[in-house]
């Protein structure tokens, strides 16, 4: 064990963050998965601008009583988790997208490099946020929902446009997202 200088503790820190991030997606990129690649590429894809979620909430929506609150609830957070992470969280960080071909990402699993910056998730931020407020209204979704954003978190990863510590940070910004709306509407009713 070695002593840290109090003064650069938090960047070596970063650091040693940052090197796992990029081992643990260096990882999943070189490994051989045929069977998972054109599912989650084609996941990815669907969950783009949230289309997934909001089908399901204009599904649930048909239903009157605690299922449309719950797609209420679960639009209400999307929508506050999207503009937090690309309004605020990707312009404030402004981190680079993963290098797929350097990582030796198969060029099977490629969904379009989005323009933005890589920090945080907005798929996985928006997914966590609709599962988890639909999910606190209706408790019997929750399980499915929330592994369903999982999965599109992993997508991200697994297609090569998101290290995971951007998508575990989207999916602590969704959560709380989720949870700011779930307060609002026990406060203020709905």
């Amino acid at each position: 064990m070695h002593a840290e200088d109090p003064g650069r503790g938090t960047p070596s820190l970063l650091r040693e963050l940052t090197s796992i991030d990029q081992v643990v997606y260096a990882a999943i990129a070189t490994t051989d998965t045929p069977l998972l690649d054109g599912r989650l590429r084609r996941l990815s894809r669907a969950a783009d601008h949230s289309k997934i979620s909001l089908t399901l909430a204009a599904l649930l929506a048909l239903r009157p009583g605690r299922t449309r609150r719950a797609a209420l609830s679960g639009v209400a957070a999307l929508g506050l988790a999207s503009a937090t992470a690309n309004l605020l969280g990707k312009q404030l960080v402004r981190r680079p997208r993963p290098d797929r071909e350097a990582a030796k990402v198969l060029a099977t699993r490629f969904v379009p490099m989005p323009a933005s910056a890589s920090f945080p998730s907005g798929h996985t931020a928006s997914a966590v946020a609709f599962a988890t407020a639909a999910g606190a209204v209706l408790p019997e979704a929750a399980l499915p929902l929330g592994l369903l954003a999982a999965t599109v978190g992993y997508s991200r990863v697994h297609t090569g446009v998101h290290f995971p510590g951007d998508v575990a940070a989207g999916a602590v910004l969704g959560g709380a997202c989720a949870a700011a709306v779930t307060w609002a509407r026990g406060r203020y009713g709905g």
